[in-house]
């Protein structure tokens, strides 16, 4: 019975997203072999894990609902990038099988909190030395056929970094006074050096939505571990610095914050992925065109930063509800999972998780819909991109790992004595 409620949300998604995946242009998805395994690897994925724990099985569930309707919507804009996205959900599940026991006792992972950070450093360094530039942006690494974005992982370490400094020294950041230099430089520093570098190489990478993103995560997590808002309004003031010195110092960052403000200004020239953007979300409407009867190819690059914009157009105003209120369950699940935790560290990481993922989603669609410049994240499961794939995966094992807590035994009945056997008076 506990292995039937284990599959049962995960069968109940696969079998949603495989229905919308059979509406795929044909030849979508070959080999036909690899959807199917991917689906039997998505089920040993979660039976693999204890049975003697009660997790929050709609976790992952969620998580292969939103990968189906992505691969769906990338199959529809290019089939050859959706071959290419089922052969990084296999490295995905492979990757979450390996890493299992590792996230199983995740608490470990406080004891390498420095670790993380240096990680980080390290790939950044190997961004300067080997890593290209995409869109003005020096984000990837070549691996043979593989192309990585080692920022995806990054985003993940600093959230290790942050969660197991904050449970150690969150008390004491906390009663420090704010005119106490001395007590804030001295358990401050290292809180900035990690998060810093890492917000400074990308500002330097002009990589501005995943700094927004960092920014984003830190004063979320800071601010639950103290609720100093003084150190939160000092990290923002910082960012806006050096977001104001990217902006003077760099073309590729004014041009975005040009076409944000003036996307029409040149409709045929650096305006036209934004401009034919809107076009999509207004020819989407309440109900959408209907799925493969709209026009989303039209914007450059739509399977990677405007796959929000190609799916409203087709599904509408309801169907892009829909996808936002899956994110909002997912966000509001790992809360769920880090509240029922004893301990402040795993309080800290479900913090730190759910804001990562939630921060990503509201900065693409923020930036889809005009909100504010848009960013070259992805929208997460659903936009092209094996890295984010990998990483968002990942996430979502740590957070089911975290949802984990003991079964509850029903107490033993005890049957009431017979007539025969009844004490007299």
């Amino acid at each position: 019975m506990r292995v039937v409620r284990r599959a049962l949300p995960m069968l109940a998604a696969l079998l949603v997203g495989g229905f919308a995946m059979m509406l795929a242009p044909s030849g979508s998805f070959t080999p036909l072999w690899l959807p199917i395994a991917l689906a039997v690897g998505a089920l040993a994925w979660v039976l693999f894990q204890p049975l003697d724990a009660q997790r929050d099985d709609l976790l992952p569930a969620l998580a292969a609902l939103l990968t189906c309707l992505g691969l769906t919507e990338i199959a529809r804009l290019s089939p050859l990038l959706a071959h290419k996205q089922l052969w990084w959900c296999a490295i995905a599940l492979a990757v979450v099988l390996v890493l299992s026991p590792m996230l199983t006792n995740f608490r470990r992972m406080a004891s390498y909190k420095y670790i993380w950070v240096l990680a980080s450093l390290i790939l950044f360094v190997l961004l300067v030395v080997v890593g290209h530039e995409v869109n003005g942006a020096r984000l990837w690494i070549a691996i043979g056929p593989l192309h990585l974005e080692p920022v995806e992982f990054i985003k993940l370490f600093i959230v290790f970094f942050l969660a197991a400094y904050l449970a150690e020294m969150g008390d004491v950041i906390a009663d420090a006074k704010p005119w106490s230099l001395r007590a804030n430089a001295k358990y401050l520093g290292p809180l900035f050096l990690g998060w810093g570098a890492s917000t400074a190489i990308l500002i330097v990478q002009r990589d501005l939505g995943m700094a927004a993103l960092l920014l984003a995560t830190f004063a979320t997590m800071l601010y639950a571990a103290t609720r100093r808002i003084d150190i939160v309004l000092g990290g923002l003031a910082i960012f806006g610095v050096a977001a104001l010195w990217a902006l003077h110092r760099y073309t590729y960052v004014q041009t975005r914050v040009g076409v944000w403000l003036h996307p029409f200004a040149h409709p045929l020239g650096r305006g036209y992925q934004a401009a034919q953007s809107y076009y999509s979300l207004a020819a989407g409407g309440l109900l959408g065109t209907g799925y493969r009867l709209g026009h989303p190819g039209f914007i450059p690059d739509v399977a990677t930063d405007y796959i929000y914009a190609a799916f409203s157009e087709e599904f509408g105003l309801i169907g892009a509800i829909v996808i936002l209120a899956l994110y909002v369950a997912l966000v509001r699940r790992i809360l769920v999972a880090g509240l029922e935790r004893p301990d402040l560290y795993a309080k800290l990481l479900a913090v730190g998780l759910s804001a990562t993922l939630g921060f990503q989603v509201a900065i693409i669609v923020g930036g889809v819909i005009g909100l504010f410049p848009l960013t070259g994240i992805t929208l997460p499961f659903v936009s092209y991109g094996g890295s984010s794939l990998v990483a968002n995966v990942v996430l979502i094992a740590l957070a089911w790992s975290l949802s984990a807590r003991p079964r509850r035994v029903a107490p033993a009945r005890v049957a009431p004595p017979s007539g025969d056997e009844a004490p007299s008076l």
